[in-house]
Order: structure tokens, then sequence, then C-alpha cells
């Protein structure tokens, strides 16, 4: 079959974890020829130029945001409020239909790539483009909470989500009662535009003409085939995508300060740029890595309500830990920390571009996961995959210990131990297969075959 260089749309949520990962893909696309248009907050195209690294063929098209009582004036992404108001950032982007709606007129795409804006195909159809669905989060978050299974059967209660819908190929993930009432909550609040959270993202799968995932078969492949039968449309999978390895270095205060470690004896945590702990949990964990003994470092943001993580620091923690416990505020070179040789551990929240970005590193992985999806994959990593440690939680309040961190993180730290044994020689494995040059380059083909046999 011919190649068609087709004209693409994204338009994905307002979430820098979102934006990017439809920018990585976009990248991916137009190397192999493709025309985007990406549809992007005004003032957050700046922030993402200079991830993109095909200007002749990806054109940012800046979206202004409607005014909605009670977000800021100057709020376009989640990053910029706190949780409470992502409901109304939903409602700010479904006010923005009748706009994308002319903009799709005019530009008049082959395909347009979205995700939570659920009321995109209703515009596609219409207009004689193709919709697809592509999903930043892991194809066994989908399959576990928003398959047919589950959504048709309408049961989102604490007890439902015990356990997974029919048919759900992987027996390992099982959630406790304190993660069920999350899910539970998530699932039935009302998201933008008075529509239930659980309602819109099946809605926005249900409604496209295909559906695409960020995932690749090598770690999903069960829940991939789990949702071609459960959706019976087309499915495709992109592969792990991240973008190209940074050109710079990392800053030399960090270079300065890992130096001084041996090799693999350095503890990081990252727990992504929008969780926040309460001040008693952040002092949990920080108090957990001063008693593993290890030196470490922590990028935190500040715990709710404390103005700098320096504030929030238990008494006389700074001094107890000086020279070999550091605790950041501020942002951090996450990729180029990661393959520092100093560093042997990553406390991760389990967020899918950290996950990522933790099984293409040697890094031995412990798992702190926050919301839902990130719940889901932790399960996947620890219970399917046995690539790391999941930090121990309360079954009923779901608070861990300085005791559990330092138990996980000293699990896969240590080299002789059964534990670290196996997790070492898993994520190995699963590194290799990540790190293959072919792999990448095989999903790309794939995917931009199966988007010109979508158009037809």
């Amino acid at each position: 079959m011919g190649k068609t260089l087709l004209h693409l749309s994204m338009y994905p949520w307002f979430a820098i974890g979102h934006l990017t990962p439809y920018l990585y893909l976009s990248n991916k696309l137009a190397q192999k020829g493709h025309t985007i248009s990406f549809f992007i907050p005004t003032k957050t195209q700046p922030k993402l130029e200079h991830l993109n690294l095909y200007p002749d063929h990806i054109t940012f098209v800046p979206i202004t945001l409607p005014h909605v009582d009670g977000l800021p004036s100057d709020a376009e992404t989640t990053s910029d409020v706190p949780s409470t108001l992502y409901s109304h950032l939903m409602t700010a982007l479904d006010l923005t239909e009748s706009h994308i709606e002319h903009l799709l007129r005019d530009f008049k795409p082959d395909i347009v790539f979205y995700d939570t804006a659920y009321w995109v195909p209703k515009l596609t159809r219409k207009l004689g483009i193709k919709s697809i669905h592509y999903c930043v989060i892991s194809t066994a978050t989908v399959g576990y909470t928003l398959v047919p299974a589950r959504q048709r059967s309408g049961y989102h209660s604490e007890a439902d989500f015990l356990q997974p819908p029919s048919g759900f190929p992987i027996s390992s993930i099982v959630l406790q009662v304190h993660e069920t009432r999350r899910f539970a909550r998530m699932a039935n609040i009302k998201f933008g535009s008075n529509v239930i959270f659980c309602d819109r993202l099946f809605a926005s799968s249900d409604e496209a003409d295909a559906l695409g995932y960020w995932a690749c078969r090598e770690i999903e492949g069960p829940c991939i085939d789990y949702l071609v039968s459960q959706f019976e449309k087309p499915v495709l999978v992109s592969g792990p995508i991240l973008v190209e390895p940074p050109a710079s270095t990392l800053e030399e205060k960090w270079v300065e300060w890992l130096r001084s470690f041996k090799a693999s004896s350095v503890i990081y945590c990252a727990l992504g740029s929008e969780c926040k702990l309460t001040k008693d949990q952040f002092q949990e964990l920080v108090l957990g890595f001063e008693l593993c003994g290890s030196p470490f470092l922590a990028a935190l943001k500040p715990p709710f309500g404390i103005e700098s993580v320096e504030a929030a620091l238990p008494k006389g923690f700074e001094e107890r830990v000086k020279g070999k416990g550091m605790v950041h505020g501020g942002w951090v070179q996450q990729r180029l920390i990661l393959g520092h040789p100093s560093i042997g551990c990553f406390v991760t929240h389990c967020g899918s571009g950290s996950l990522l970005e933790a099984l293409r590193s040697e890094c031995q992985l412990v798992m702190l996961p926050q919301i839902p999806d990130q719940i889901i994959n932790a399960r996947m990593m620890a219970n399917n995959w046995k690539v790391g440690v999941e930090i121990e939680k309360g079954e009923e309040d779901g608070l861990f210990t300085k005791g559990s961190v330092c138990k996980a993180v000293k699990a896969v730290m240590e080299v002789d131990s059964e534990v670290g044994r196996l997790v070492r020689a898993n994520h190995a494995k699963l590194r290799d297969a990540l790190l293959n040059e072919d792999l990448q380059s095989s999903y790309i083909d794939s995917f931009s075959q199966k988007l010109q046999d979508l158009v037809g």
C-alpha cells in the first residue's frame, strides 16, 4: 500500500502530563511526514515549544480559554490551579467546542486525536473527519475502570471496585479498601459541564472511531487485547514514546553533590509536578529516607498549606542529614539524574512518564502511587512484573510510615537479598526490551499505517 501523508489535529486535556505525550507522539508522526495542528492554551504554548522537534510539520494553534466563574483568569492547565478547580478547567475546555468546530471546518484534518473532550466525535462525524481517543493512562487502568463490562453495568461503588470487571486479564491487580474509596469518589464526581467523570471518559472511548494508547505490548499486552475485545473497534498502540535524550548536561550543583557518593548508593525521590502530601505524610517520607542511612535527594512539592519544603521538614532534620540528604522544592532534570551512576533507587509516584523513564534506567524501583491510574500502574509493576516494591500503606487509612518507606527502599537496595535479586533481574529484562533500537520505530511504523487504513 502506498504511503499517504495525513493532516492530524491534537486536542489533549489541559494538563502537562497529557500535553507532553501528545507532543511526543506528534514528533514521531511528523518524522514520518505527517502534518499536525496542535491545539494548545495560549500562554502554555511557550512552555512546550522547545519540545517541538519538527516545527515545519507541527503547528501550534493557540486556544483562549473561555471565562468560567471561580476559575482564575490566568489559569490554563492543572498545574495552575489546585485539584479542587480541575472541574472548572474541564468546563472551560467544554466551552471551547464551538471554537474547535470552527477550526476543524477551516483546517479539514483527516483525524482528530483527543482524550477528555468527549464531544469531539460528534463534531468529526458531522464534518466527515475520523476521531481517535488517544489515552495516556495505562491500558490496565482503562481495563479495570472504564470498559463496557463495568460501565454498562453501572457499578462504581467502593465495593464494586474491589473486583475487576468480567474478563479482566490480570489477577494480581487488587485494590485496598482506602483505594476503592478514592476510585469511587473520582468515578462519580461531576467533572466539567455537569458530566460524571467516568461517563466522560467512557463516552470518549465509546464514541471514537478508533482507540489509541501510549503503551507497548511488552508491558501491557493482555490488557491491550482485553480492550480490543471490549470496545470492538481498531486499537492503535504507539509504543513507549519519550522525547529524545536531552542535549543538555546535568546542572553542576547536582554533579558536584552526587559525585561524593558511591555508585548506586543514592535514593532519588520525585512524586510528580502536581502531587502534594499532607505535612504528616511528607515528614514520614523524609524521615524514612533518613532511617535508611543512605544518601538521598528528594524533589518534592511543599505539603498542603505550607509555603516551602524547608518549612515542612521535621525539627532538627536538616542538621541531622547535612551533607548526606537533600530535600529540594524546585524542578530537577529527572532523566539526567536517573542516568547518574550514583543513583541506585528511584521512589516514584508511578505516573506513566516517570515510570517509563524509570524502567529505561538502571535504578531500582520503589513505588508510592497517589491517584487511581498510578495505583494500577504500581500493582502492575510490583505484583505482575515484579520489577520493584510498593511502599506499604494502611488498609483502611492509606497512610504510610517512615518504617514502611525504609523497608521498601532497603528491599530493593540490598543486592544480595532475595527481593533485590528478583527485581534486578526482572527490571534488566524489561529494560533491555524497551531499549531495543528497533522497538520504537516498529511501533510508529505500524501506528502510522493504521492511521492511513482508518482514513481509507
